[in-house]
């Protein structure tokens, strides 16, 4: 059976079909690590935003103001997509349904921007800090970028008693019938079943 999320902010409906398929897994990843920031992010109330493990790690507030900007330099300066100012990104409080809200709102035309481009486009060079790589390169590291900050906030909420949404798979939190973690060597010898 599939994970059933509470809350999906980037339905399979509102992902484009790649212009080119052999890119379509790119805007599908998009879209769900996405929807992965976002289901933590929506595990946070007003607060938990200065909730920070120890004095020199960044409080909840600082790794989603973070998160909103840095995607915003990736996709805007390294990748050349268009992009809101700077000054337009961030909510006016620190209310945690506005930084969500917000992280959907930016997603959604990055989406449809992303869908048109060829492939040329795509493994176009690009100066990236003081290197240069391809756009589809700089693309990846920004899901690696982002899989960490949230993984970051998964650990906070655990450190704060907070359930744990399921994002890859089950958690202690949440399972389902169906669910299949990976945490045996017999598990990771099984075979799938369709």
């Amino acid at each position: 059976m599939p994970m059933n999320y509470e809350y999906i902010a980037l339905p399979d409906s509102a992902v484009p079909r790649a212009a080119m398929p052999v890119f379509q897994h790119l805007l599908d990843t998009y879209a769900s690590e996405s929807n992965k920031v976002i289901s933590i992010w929506r595990c946070f109330d007003l607060p938990d935003m200065s909730f920070r493990p120890d004095p020199q790690s960044r409080p909840v507030i600082d790794i989603m103001k973070h998160q909103l900007l840095s995607e915003r330099r990736f996709f805007a300066e390294f990748m050349g997509l268009p992009e809101p100012a700077p000054s337009q990104l961030l909510p006016a409080s620190d209310i945690p349904q506005e930084y969500w809200m917000r992280m959907q709102q930016l997603a959604q035309p990055r989406l449809s921007h992303l869908a048109v481009k060829s492939e040329t486009w795509w493994l176009e060079e690009m100066p990236f800090f003081d290197v240069v790589r391809q756009r589809i390169w700089i693309f990846w590291r920004r899901v690696l970028h982002t899989c960490h900050h949230r993984t970051q906030l998964t650990v906070y909420l655990r450190l704060m008693n907070k359930a744990v949404p399921p994002t890859y798979g089950p958690t202690s939190d949440v399972s389902w019938e169906g669910a299949d973690p990976t945490q045996t060597i017999e598990a990771a010898g099984r075979k799938t079943k369709i």
